[in-house]
Formats: structure tokens, sequence, C-alpha cells
């Protein structure tokens, strides 16, 4: 046996709620259709009846031939017997969401039993799958009891043996194969009876978890291949028990059946690998779940679920989710969930969301998803693939293609924004990126850079004062807002805070500047622009008589013997041109 503790892995499975053989929704092979139609195509008839049933079907071209032409009539018949007629059971049906997924079903399997033996304390059934087209034996096929959860594979020669405790009257075996139609049949202590039409209660539900740890991943170094086998053979048989206890996966009180049981409280020394938890479940290293968890999972290092989440989830390193998640993710490093996620997403590293999040990701370093409706904070990156509807804050970059809410951030990204952006680089393709080149009362010489939108634009301001008396140096940072008049007329309202200095900046002081600006348009990437402004000047190291020579009208407001204060009313003049 392997055990790899590992932090990160991918993983590929499908779910949909199913609960110890009842299913809550019709399904969809069981939905009733009427056709009449003569001399129609096979795909034109599915068409047809994915239309009157309210879903599609998935399959490959080359299931049938695209050219052959049918009749048919039918009225109130299910689904299920209509797909029968149509392929004369040479194709099986498998359900997945709104989706019904054809596939070649050419090979059908029987079950032979060559020993029968029943004692008060035991009943014992041994025997072979046989593929009913070939009479060859089948190798690696699961046969399994779903009433008393016990299950086995068949070996080299396609032989099984299965024991069961106590008396029984008898059993309903189960061969199960991928690429096999499945055979259930029943066995008497004296009689072995094979009927014709056997209902399985799950066979309807039995293709909703369809493979839900197959594929490729650092999982299967956990999985024994017996285990990997059982599960591609017997995809979507649930039970449920209170109650399951394990050391690793395939060592537990439910042996290999303990993928396909949904429990109450699930208990894993190292590991476990369960069908669904709806109560709690613990791991000391890790828990791997085909189906959903619902209320609290922990381990010590990761959770990987094929199905949804409604619970707490919380583990030291990793968590994953195949489908939703709706609750608490807590993870030491990474979550990653493939649906959406209705709740809180934290982690010391990264959050990923491949879908929508209504709720919070916080994250170290990134957080990522599709759509966002709330909050996304990180220390470094935050990205939405498509729109944002909320917030995002992180100490770098945010990115968003739609943003219709706010960021904060140092460079904020966006391919169309309606919301607003706070940060010293704001760029938006819909936005605007300008130059401002200009005079005011203080310095002869300003350049600012505006970028955001006519919202709320961010200003990164330098300049100088070329003059023979005083040479001032300034550089700052601020923001405004544009009132549009017409297309060709505009009034900006900007606030800044610049650092001034006269003796290149050996010492420095702050000016905290108001100023409103009549901007009008001449060409189409180019404005001239006037207004007034108020600045207030904090000296910090000069005495406001520094800059008297530079403006002789500035208002003394108090001096303490090291510092001043000073306001007065200026005014700006220069052009602006866009890129």
């Amino acid at each position: 046996m392997k055990i790899v503790l590992v932090a990160f892995f991918l993983l590929l499975s499908t779910f949909c709620a199913a609960q110890s053989g009842k299913v809550n929704n019709q399904l969809n092979l069981s939905k009733t259709v009427t056709l009449n139609v003569k001399k129609k195509r096979i795909s034109d008839i599915l068409q047809l009846i994915s239309k009157a049933g309210e879903f599609y079907f998935s399959y490959n071209g080359i299931l049938f031939s695209q050219d052959s032409l049918v009749d048919m009539d039918v009225k109130g018949i299910q689904v299920r017997e209509v797909l029968d007629r149509l392929f004369s059971g040479k194709v099986d049906y498998k359900e997945d969401a709104g989706y019904i997924i054809l596939r070649p079903a050419e090979n059908r399997l029987t079950i032979q039993a060559s020993l029968i033996e029943n004692t008060e304390n035991e009943y014992m059934i041994s025997g072979f799958v046989i593929d009913t087209r070939t009479g060859n034996m089948v190798r690696q096929a699961s046969v399994y009891e779903k009433h008393l959860l016990q299950s086995t594979l068949t070996d080299q020669n396609g032989y099984f043996k299965l024991r069961f405790k106590g008396q029984q009257k008898g059993v309903i075996l189960t061969a199960s194969k991928e690429n096999y139609r499945d055979s259930a049949l029943v066995f008497l202590a004296d009689v072995n009876i094979k009927p014709a039409k056997y209902k399985d209660r799950n066979k309807d539900s039995s293709a909703i978890f369809s493979h839900a740890f197959s594929g490729k991943g650092i999982w299967r170094f956990l999985l024994s291949s017996r285990q990997r086998i059982q599960d591609l053979n017997i995809s979507g048989f649930f039970a449920q028990t209170p109650f399951q206890a394990s050391l690793v996966p395939g060592l537990s009180s439910h042996g290999s059946m303990g993928s396909n049981i949904i429990n109450k409280v699930s208990l894993n020394v190292f590991g476990g690998y369960t069908g669904g938890t709806n109560g709690l479940e613990i791991a000391g290293l890790f828990n791997l779940t085909k189906g959903n968890i619902k209320k609290i999972q922990f381990a010590g290092l990761f959770n990987v679920v094929g199905g949804s989440v409604k619970a707490l989830q919380l583990s030291g390193t990793y968590n994953r989710v195949k489908l939703n998640t709706d609750g608490i993710q807590v993870a030491g490093i990474v979550n990653r969930v493939d649906g959406n996620v209705n709740g809180i997403q934290l982690a010391g590293i990264y959050n990923i969301t491949r879908e929508k999040v209504q709720g919070i990701q916080l994250a170290g370093i990134v957080n990522t998803s599709k759509n966002i409706s709330g909050l996304q904070l990180a220390g470094m990156l935050n990205k939405v693939g498509d729109r944002l509807k909320g917030g995002q804050i992180s100490g770098l970059v945010n990115y968003a293609k739609r943003m219709d809410g706010f960021q904060f951030g140092l460079l904020n990204l966006a391919d169309s924004a309606s919301g607003i952006g706070v940060g010293l680089i704001n760029l938006y393709k819909n936005g605007y990126r300008k130059f401002n080149f200009y005079s005011n009362e203080l310095v002869n010489t300003n350049i600012a850079f505006k970028t955001g939108t006519a919202k709320f634009y961010s200003l990164m301001i330098v300049g100088r004062n070329f003059s023979d008396t005083t040479r001032l140096l300034t550089f700052g940072l601020g923001f405004g807002h544009e009132f549009l008049l017409n297309k060709n007329v505009n009034i900006a309202a900007e606030g800044s805070i610049q650092s001034l200095s006269p003796d290149h900046f050996k010492t420095a002081d702050l000016i905290y500047r108001l100023q409103a600006l009549i901007q009008l348009k001449v060409l189409s990437r180019l404005e001239v622009f006037a207004g007034p402004g108020y600045s207030y000047l904090k000296g910090l190291s000069n005495d406001v008589s520094v800059y008297r020579d530079q403006k002789a009208s500035i208002t003394k407001g108090y001096d303490d013997g090291n510092n001043s204060s000073g306001s007065w009313i200026g005014w700006n003049i220069g052009l602006a041109v866009s890129l």
C-alpha cells in the first residue's frame, strides 16, 4: 500500500444530489415523450426528444450512422424505452445534471453462480462474471450487494467470492464494468433465479455521480488500483450509514464499499475515501470525498471533494471542491472551487474560484474568480476574469475584465470600468490617460499624468520653477472628478498633496491644493484649461517667507519658531493631451 502525502493535486469528478437511492427530481430518462416521425435522421429525433424533455444529449458523432433514416411512433413512453427502441440496446445511457450521455453499450454481463452455501452464521456465494456476447470471463468487474454493502472484484479468470454474515434468504448481486451494461440478479439460498427484468431502484441515479475520481491526478497515488477500478465500475450507487472509521483508503469499517457510502460521522486516522458526509468528517492527514459534504470537514493536510460543500471546510494546506461551496473554506495554502462560492474563502496564499463568488475572498497573495459579488482582499493580486460587482483591495494589482464596483491598489486594471479605482495608476480601456502640461502661480512648469475615469481619476505630479530668483522643485499625488457639461466642455475638480523644496530637497515642505479647471476640447485629443486654485502650505523645514519672492500674497498662518503655514488663492493654465 502506498501513501503519498501531498498538498497540491488535480482531480476530475461529476456530481448530483442522491440519497440512498432516492432521487428527488424527476430524472430525464424517466420522463415521458410522444413522437410520430417518419424517415427522420437519428440526430433529428434526439433533438426532438431533448426539446420535449427540456434536457440535452451528449454523444460522439461516430456512435451511430448520421445518414440512416428511421420511423418512430410512440405515445407517453419513457425516454429510456424510446432510446432502447432507437438503438436496439446497443447504446448505454448515463445522466449528468441536465444531460443524457450516450455511449456504446454492446457489451453485456451476466453472473453465473458456481457455489452457494447458507448456514446460520454465513451466506457464501461464488461464481463467474461472463460477457454474454463472447462467453468470455470478465476480469476486474465489480460484484456487489447494495443492501448488505459488500463488494469484490473478479480475478484474472472472472471469478469472484462473497461472504455475508448471518443467515440470508437470498441476495441481489449486481455486476458492473466500465463500457458494459450493469447486470443485477437475485440469488436465493437453494435456487438460482435469473429474471428477465429486475428493477434496480438505484439504476436511474447510478450515472449521477459519474467517475468522481477518474482521470489523472496526484490523488491517484492515495488510492489502490482496486479502488480506482471499483470507482469506474460502480459510479453512482450510494447508501447511508451513521458512522465509519478508516486508517487509510481501503482499510475502513466499510471496506471497499467506503466510497459508495454517505456517513453522518467519518473519522479517518491518516486518510479516508468516502461517498460523502452529512455531519462531521475529521482526518489526521487527508479526506477524499466522492460526493457531497455537509456541516463540517477537517483535515490536517488537505480535503478533496468531488461534489459540493455546504459546510465549514478546514485544512492545513489545501481544499479542493469540484462543484460548489456554500459556507466557509479555510486553508493554510490554497483553496480551489471549480463551481460557485457562496460564503467566505480564506487562504494563506491563493484562492481560486472558477465561477462566481458571492461573499469574500481573503488571501495572503492572490485571489482569482470568474465573477464576484462581494469583496476580494489580497496581499499582491486580485483577478476577476469577467465581472466585478463589489470591491477589490490589494497591495499591488487589481484586475477585472468588467469593473462595476471599486478597486483599491497601486495598479488597477480593467477592460471596461463603470466604477471607481483608487490607486497610483488606474488603466482602463474605456477610461482615459492624460498628460497635463501647465503653469500655476508658484511653479511655472508642471506635468501631471492622469489615469482612471471621469468619475474618479488619479494624478501623479512633477514640476520645476525655472527662475533666476527661486528654483522650486515639486512632486506629489492627487485625485479628481470631471463634470461633463457637453461633449466639448467639462469642469474638473481636483485635490492634491505635494512636496515642495527650494533647495533640491535638502529641505522640503508640504502643500495641499484644491483647484477647479474649466476644460475646452479643441481637437479630438487636445484640450485647453484654466481655473482658480486654493493652496495651504505647511512649512516643515522652511518659513513661508522663503516662498514670498515667488508668491508675495501668502497669508501668514502661524510661526512656532521652526514651522510655519500659509495659504493663498492662485491659478492654473495649460494644455491636456489624451493618449
